[in-house]
């Protein structure tokens, strides 16, 4: 009679959480793209003598999903090797 007495570890990841994967790392890039755009406008904003706002820079729009799924597919043809 054997018993296990340590949890059997599972190496592989099935498709499901390869792509959540994928789709973490796409947004967490967009997310890191606006944050750097944002500070960049933050930074560029200052005020005139009658309290408006005066900037060079625009601000940047919060990422999509449209820019979430083609940072997602670039990263899948990347670990994929489908360039």
């Amino acid at each position: 009679m054997s018993t296990k007495l340590s949890p059997e570890i599972k190496f592989n990841k099935n498709g499901f959480e390869i792509r959540t994967d994928i789709l973490n790392i796409a947004t967490d890039l967009a997310v890191q793209e606006y944050k750097a755009k944002f500070g960049e406008w933050q930074m560029s904003v200052s005020q005139d003598k009658d309290g408006k706002l005066v900037h060079k820079v625009e601000m940047p729009d919060f990422p999509n999903l449209d820019i979430v799924l083609a940072n997602a597919d670039r990263l899948y043809k990347f670990v994929s090797n489908k360039q």
